[in-house]
This record gives C-alpha cells, sequence and structure tokens, in this order.
C-alpha cells in the first residue's frame, strides 16, 4: 500500500449489544486498544485533511442524511461494525463475531475506515436494539443505505431481506418481519465489489490506481445507514418538479402499499432552515415560516401545488420553500409526517441575441460556469470525513465565482445535493462510467439500470440541472445506443437538460449521435469550442487543467497535469490566460458554460485550486473571481465583434512553396518567399513532377519560421504518398507551438483517414487512403465563417465548426507534428509541392491548385 500500514485486527467483545442513541451515531462497542488495532482518531494519516481527527466511532456522520424525506424519529446506524473479507460464495456468518472492525460509513479502502485495504468479498455485522416505542400496532421499522459499492445483501437475524445491485443508488427495507420480539437484533450485510476486474459502473475506481486520471476504489458501505418507524401507509419518497411559468410546483407522494388509496395535505410555507444558510439578504426572512400555499390530493397521484408570486431560486438567490406533506389513511387519520423543501426554478435552450441556441435559467440566458468535481477525500476515498467538508468544496465554487459544478462520474450523498441547493450551485450530474471498452451485453444492460435508478432518485433536487450519461466513450458500445439513451433520459425527466456525451469529440468516442440538448467538447488546455447546431446549445464540457505541485501536500511524490505551471504566480496568470479564452469562446462560439479541470487535486493530478488535502490554495483566489465573474457578466447571448480578417495574397503561387525538386542536399529552397526548409533524416524521391522528399517515420523539413498566422485565415496544401496506413498518426504539415501543433494536415490513425486537425478536432476524409498513391491534400482554415476544411483531390470532403484559434508562434515544419511538448506522429511516405497561404482559399481555386 502507498498508504499508512494495514488495517487492524479486533476481538470484539462476544453478544455485544450496541445501543443507538435517536439522532446520533452509535456509540462503540467498548473495548481496550490492542497493538495493532485501529484507532480514532486517526492521527498518521499519509494526507490529512484539516477534518481527518475530528472523525470517531462517536460522531462519524451523525447528520440526518435524507433532506428531502425528513422524520424527527430515527437511529444512525454509522459507527463501529464488525468486518471481515470473505470468500465468493461463503456462508453467511450468522451469529459470529467477525475478527476486525471498520467504522461505517467509510469505504473499507480508506484510513477513515481502519481497514485500509481491498476486499472483492466482504461481511459486515452489529447488533442493534429497536426501541420500544417504535413497537406499537401497526408501526414498521425501515432499514436505509445511503449507498453501498457494489454489490449489497442484507439479512436480519438471519433473514434476507434485502438485495441491490449499484454502488451509487440508495435502498431501503422493511425489517419489521424479520425481527424478534425483544433483545439485540442481528444485522448482516455481505457485499461483492470488485471494481475494474468487471463491468459495473465504477467512475474513476480502479483495483490498481494509476499515476494518471484513475484513483483509488472504494468499496462496501459509503453512505449512511440508518432506521426509522413509520406507519404502515407512509410516504416513500416525493416527487416534485417546478413550472415557473404557471408558478406551480408538481408534487408527487409516492407512498407504501398500504397508503395505496389514502389522501395528503400540503402545507407550503416560505423559506425557513433550508434556505437560511445560502439566500441573499433580500430573500432571507421576509414572511419566514408564512404559509403560501396549500394543497391536497392522493397517495400516488400528481397535485398541482399552486405558488403564487413564486420567488424564483438563482445562484445569486437561492431561495429554498418548505414543505410540509401529511399522509392520511384510508379512514382520514394522519399517519405520517414529513417535511421537505425545494425550490422554483427551471432550465432550458433559447435563441440568443447572437441567433444560437443558449442555456437558460428562469427564462434568461445565463453561462454555466464550472469546475470538474471528482468528489475524492485523501482520508475517506468517496466519503468526506465530516459533513463540514462535504460542503466545503461547494463553499469554495462560490467564493471563486463559480455558478456550477460538474460532479464527475460520481453520485454523492444527498446532504450533497442538499448543500448545492442552498448555496445556489447549478450541477451537471454525470452517470459513474463504465472502464473504457466495449461492454458485453448484460454490462450494457445493468449500466442502464443504474443510470435510469440514478436519474429517478435524484429527479427533486433544485441544484441538479442537467445529466450527462456518457464521458468520452467510456464504456460507450454504439452511436445509435448513446442517441437511444439520451432520449430515453429526456423521456424521464423532461425537466432537465440531457448532454448525451461529454467530450464526445474525444477519446473512445464513437461520435456526436446527434441526441440530447448539448452538444460538448473537451480540449485540453482548451477551451472547447463546439457552435451550437440548430436544436442544441454547446458546451466546453472540460478544459484547462493547469498544474502546480504543493511539497509535502502530495499524494505521489510528484504530480501530473495538463500543463505544469512553476509558480502560484504562472498558475494564476495562466488560468486567467484561458478563462479569457472562454470569454472569446463565449462570444464568437456561443458556448453556454464551460468546465475547468478541477476544484481540487486528486491523487497525482495536481490540477486544483486546492491541494488534494484542502490544506492550500493553490492560486490567487481574488484574481480567479475577477476573471470568473466577468465571464458570467459578459456571455450573455449578444455575440461578439465579428473577426477582421485580412484578405491575404491574391493567386495560387502562395506566399511559401517548397516543390522539393533539388534532388540533392539538406535544404529544400522556398520558390515563392524566404523561408527554406532545412532537412533532417530524409531521402529524395520522384514526386507527382519532378522530385519530392520522402519520411521514414523519424525525418522533417523543417522551415525555422512562422509561416501561418493561426489566429487570422490560411490554407496549406500539400502532395503526400504514405508508405502504410495503420494506427499511427502521420502528420504531412504543422507548425509548432511549443505544446501542440497549432494545426495538423495529417493522416488520422485513430480514424485511419486524412484529416485537417486541431487538438480535439479533425476533418476527416470519408475514405481510408491507399498506401503508395498520391493525393493532393488542402486545408483551410476560415477565421470569418470560423470553420476547418479538408479537401481531398480538389473535392471538399469535410468541414467542422471552428470559431476561434489563438495566435501562436512556432516553426512551420513537414513530415512530423507536435504534441505534449514532443516532436511526434512522424511520416512514413513522400511529400511534393508543399504549399502556405494567408487566406481562406475557395472550392474552385483548391480544385484548380490541385488539377495543375
Amino acid at each position: 500500500m502507498r498508504r499508512r500500514a494495514g488495517a487492524a485486527l479486533l476481538a470484539l467483545a462476544t453478544g455485544a449489544v450496541l445501543a443507538v442513541v435517536p439522532g446520533t451515531a452509535a456509540p462503540a462497542a467498548p473495548s481496550a486498544p490492542d497493538a495493532g488495532q485501529a484507532t480514532w482518531p486517526v492521527t498518521d494519516a499519509h494526507l490529512p485533511t484539516p477534518w481527518t481527527q475530528d472523525v470517531t466511532p462517536d460522531n462519524a456522520l451523525p447528520e440526518y442524511p435524507r433532506p428531502q424525506l425528513v422524520r424527527d424519529r430515527w437511529e444512525n446506524l454509522n459507527g463501529l461494525w464488525e468486518f471481515a473479507g470473505a470468500q465468493e460464495g461463503e456462508e453467511p456468518p450468522f451469529g459470529e463475531t467477525l475478527a476486525e472492525e471498520i467504522l461505517v460509513p467509510y469505504p473499507t479502502e480508506s484510513e477513515l475506515s481502519g481497514i485500509d485495504r481491498h476486499e472483492d468479498h466482504m461481511w459486515y455485522r452489529r447488533t442493534v436494539e429497536v426501541p420500544a416505542s417504535w413497537r406499537t400496532a401497526g408501526q414498521r421499522v425501515i432499514l436505509n443505505f445511503g449507498a453501498v459499492d457494489h454489490t449489497a445483501t442484507v439479512w436480519v437475524n438471519g433473514q434476507e431481506v434485502a438485495h441491490h445491485e449499484g454502488g451509487y443508488g440508495r435502498f431501503s427495507a422493511d425489517v419489521t418481519d424479520a425481527l424478534t420480539a425483544s433483545g439485540p437484533q442481528e444485522v448482516l450485510v455481505g457485499v461483492t465489489d470488485r471494481t475494474d476486474a468487471t463491468w459495473q459502473p465504477v467512475g474513476k475506481q480502479r483495483n490498481v490506481p494509476d499515476r494518471g486520471i484513475f484513483y483509488e476504489g472504494a468499496s462496501g458501505i459509503w453512505q449512511t445507514v440508518w432506521m426509522e418507524p413509520v406507519a404502515a401507509a407512509h410516504a416513500v419518497r416525493l416527487d416534485m418538479t417546478p413550472d415557473v411559468d404557471t408558478s406551480t410546483l408538481a408534487l408527487t407522494v409516492e407512498g407504501s402499499p398500504a397508503a395505496a388509496g389514502g389522501r395528503v395535505d400540503v402545507v407550503v410555507r416560505a423559506g425557513g432552515v433550508a434556505s437560511e444558510e445560502g439566500a441573499s439578504a433580500a430573500g432571507r426572512g421576509a414572511g419566514k415560516g408564512r404559509v403560501v400555499a396549500r394543497s391536497v390530493g392522493a397517495v400516488g397521484d400528481e397535485v398541482a401545488v399552486r405558488v403564487p408570486g413564486a420567488h424564483l431560486w438563482t445562484p445569486d438567490d437561492p431561495y429554498l420553500y418548505d414543505l410540509q406533506v401529511r399522509v392520511r389513511d384510508a379512514r382520514g387519520r394522519v399517519v405520517d409526517t414529513v417535511s421537505s423543501y425545494f425550490g422554483m426554478r427551471e432550465i432550458g435552450i433559447a435563441k440568443g441575441e447572437d441567433g444560437r441556441n443558449h442555456i437558460t435559467l428562469n427564462g434568461e440566458i445565463l453561462f454555466l460556469l464550472s469546475t470538474l468535481d471528482q468528489g475524492y477525500w485523501p482520508d475517506g476515498i468517496y466519503t468526506a470525513p465530516t459533513d463540514e467538508a462535504l460542503a466545503f468544496d461547494l463553499e469554495q465554487h462560490k467564493v471563486l465565482g463559480f455558478n456550477t459544478v460538474r460532479k464527475h462520474i460520481k453520485v454523492e450523498p444527498d446532504r450533497w445535493f442538499y448543500h448545492a441547493d442552498r448555496l445556489g450551485l447549478l450541477v451537471w450530474q454525470d452517470m459513474p462510467s463504465m472502464k473504457p471498452g466495449r461492454p458485453p451485453v448484460e454490462a450494457q444492460e445493468r449500466f442502464e439500470r443504474e443510470l435510469h435508478e440514478m436519474v429517478d432518485q435524484h429527479s427533486s433536487w433544485t441544484s441538479v440541472i442537467g445529466w450527462v450519461p456518457f464521458n468520452e466513450g467510456w464504456g460507450e458500445w454504439s452511436q445509435e445506443a448513446t442517441g437511444r439513451i439520451a432520449r430515453e433520459v429526456k423521456e424521464q425527466d423532461p425537466s432537465r437538460l440531457v448532454d448525451a456525451h461529454s467530450g464526445v469529440n474525444c477519446c473512445d468516442s464513437l461520435g456526436d449521435s446527434g441526441e440530447g440538448d448539448v452538444l460538448d467538447w473537451h480540449a485540453y488546455v482548451g477551451p472547447g469550442q463546439p457552435v451550437p447546431d440548430a436544436t442544441r446549445a454547446s458546451m466546453d464540457g472540460e478544459h484547462g487543467g493547469f498544474g502546480l505541485e504543493v511539497e509535502d501536500h502530495m499524494w505521489f511524490e510528484d504530480g501530473h497535469a495538463y500543463e505544469m505551471t512553476p509558480d502560484v504566480a504562472t498558475l494564476t496568470r495562466r488560468y486567467v490566460e484561458n478563462q479569457e479564452d472562454v470569454l472569446t469562446a463565449a462570444l464568437q462560439c456561443g458556448i453556454s458554460g464551460s468546465v475547468y479541470t478541477q476544484i481540487t487535486d486528486v491523487e497525482h493530478e495536481v490540477n486544483g485550486f486546492f491541494t488534494y488535502d484542502r490544506q492550500v490554495e493553490k492560486m490567487d483566489f481574488g484574481q480567479v473571481r475577477e476573471v470568473n465573474e466577468s465571464i458570467i457578466a459578459g456571455a450573455d447571448g449578444s455575440g461578439g465583434e465579428p473577426p477582421v480578417v485580412d484578405p491575404g495574397t491574391p493567386g495560387l503561387s502562395g506566399v511559401h512553396a517548397w516543390g522539393f525538386d533539388e534532388g540533392s542536399g539538406a535544404v529544400a529552397g522556398d520558390g515563392v518567399g524566404d523561408a527554406d526548409a532545412t532537412l533532417t533524416g530524409t531521402t529524395w524521391t520522384d514526386g507527382v513532377t519532378g522530385g519530392a522528399v520522402s519520411f521514414d517515420g523519424a525525418g522533417e523539413a523543417d522551415t525555422g519560421r512562422t509561416l501561418v498566422r493561426t489566429d487570422g485565415s490560411y490554407s496549406v496544401s500539400a502532395w503526400a504518398r504514405l508508405d502504410e496506413a495503420g494506427s499511427g498518426f502521420q502528420t504531412v504539415v504543422s507548425q509548432d507551438t511549443g505544446s501542440n501543433s497549432a494545426f495538423f494536415l495529417q493522416y488520422s490513425g485513430q480514424d485511419e483517414r486524412w484529416a485537417m486537425s486541431f487538438v480535439g478536432t479533425r476533418a476527416l476524409s470519408p475514405e481510408k487512403p491507399e498506401p503508395g498513391r498520391w493525393y493532393h491534400l488542402t486545408g483551410v482554415r476560415d477565421a470569418a465563417a470560423g470553420t476547418l476544411t479538408l479537401y481531398v483531390d480538389g473535392t471538399r470532403v469535410a468541414t467542422q465548426d471552428v470559431c476561434t484559434a489563438p495566435a501562436t508562434e512556432g516553426p512551420l515544419v513537414v513530415g512530423r507534428a507536435q504534441y505534449g511538448g514532443a516532436e511526434v506522429d512522424h511520416l512514413r511516405g513522400d511529400v511534393d509541392d508543399v504549399r502556405v497561404f494567408d487566406r481562406a482559399l475557395s472550392d474552385e481555386e483548391v480544385a484548380e491548385l490541385a488539377g495543375s
């Protein structure tokens, strides 16, 4: 293990009863510390957070865990449980004392759990006493689990009461009939979690975390466990959907089977406890607790609750209404009372002044400025050490001037969403992905079941405004299925946006299905610049990723980022510059949101605003907030000034041209300009006409000069012949930047097509090129139209919308590219007659050029 040494063994007192105080965490079973056993607080954590030493068995997440369905009577079962690793198929150890103890609800791999290791199969055991007041006639006892990763079976007194698959969904069991008449009740939970050894949805979890973007696993019980007494007829959940246009809340009280045919009384009050911490001064206090609406209806039916003159929820004014629901049985008696809350807001798509589709909140265009939030902790991995810690990252989003969070391929506990609601943060909710690759059919079906469970269980949070089924193609199995799933999620929840595929331009993606409400690109360092289409808004789903190592605050001895910086000043400067590009993309390209990577460092990634332990601020937060606020204020859908484009040099000679007709020597003359190219690792050969230069996978022709003004219009053409057309990239012409080439006229091995590319964007030929055949290639960047176009043999074959491009400096090079600062994508083949133009050629001009 990279972290502190293994977990401790502890012999628990046989038959010990863990008495539970209502509304508090379960106390620890009495035991004397033995050598090597786990102890709390954890004082030797590998990378402690400010809250690590606050955690003990007496206070493990004591807060009520379900803010949207609150009852007065409940008992928290967090605390010390018995624990043991298990073998597949092992018989349940009913009545047996297990050898270790674990602090629930922290994952087994976490230091806070006391186990600090992974087990594929495991047992949890404890005993509880059910208060006598819960055993009155007609009362039922419900056992609730916030989440268990991944497959859980629950027994009470040897009787199976629940089985659940999925590491992110909550589940409950009515355990009344399994209880004994008195005394301690045994609860046993069997868990299997093989993480990425299977195709189950895992998000970033890995059994063997790498030094890149995948992290420690988080197995077993990782959210709060609790019990509550209810009447046989009771509310199971509240489905709430606000309608701003009609000033109503659509409320459905889903009930237990015994509640069928019952009635509900609904009372809405002006914002109270739920909204107090997050509301603006104008929204606080006035009329607090005042009844604003009453309604009645039937259990299971939708009730339209009128909210006159609704006070709308926004990030600047996160006003929340309090809600009380009373369930009446068939005889009209009140048998269940629950409290909740909601916000009045709606999310949508509308045309801006620029004529493009934009995302709106409450009918007004609002730029969704977000970070990528992984939700990982060095001490608790998937589980924040305390509720204060759980809220911290969200609170810092507000400090930094963000209005949105992208919860990245993880689903948080309900209290996280409550904090987002009260603070005023919009949430893009990802579905936890499967591992990259093409999953088998049974895994596809499981993924879809868990996706729809996630949507179903989180469809009433005010903060959640969009669902993201896929990320960068991880676990995607077909473009058609991705489109179908996006449609089905939209049918399931038409009140929110669907981002069918975040990073649809990237990585393992199978391409754009055209479905959903949002077109989403990833670009590092970016930002991505997808242009809205006829039906969708667009956004940058990931960008940035600037890194800084902070000694003594890192998980590993070194760190990774998409661009490393040496100090706080440089990191802040690069962030500000990058965010200024976001505003440019919003004005000129029409993107409706952006997601910066990321709020905190995570394991090997050191590209956060905070170190992984949340101990160090890594940027000048004042500058961060200033530029962030300028984006939200400036990206209003009005569009920016159109770019001024130089008309360039007329004619088809170009401003630079290399005919490669020398036949010998190490220099290729520029027949039009004065940028002769130095040849390295090349040979001379016969060309289309006259001579050509041949590359063997390691050579280049370097002009030594910046010849293309990349923030304007330009065209680059060449004759090219490949020796092979395999899976590797091969570049014909590019221009260095010191990082990634400003453009690539190339063979894309990933697609096995000719391409004119920017990082993250490719205009591709429809067919694979034949080795040994000459092709005339032309790449055209039209700054006025905001396009990137590829021509093959004089015919336009593909165009991509790329509305802006930064000015860059670096030499134009034939025969290779640059990526991540390294020289890559060397050509295996021949090149003849390379030409550079300082303008965008027309279709007719390209055809004439190829024909000549």
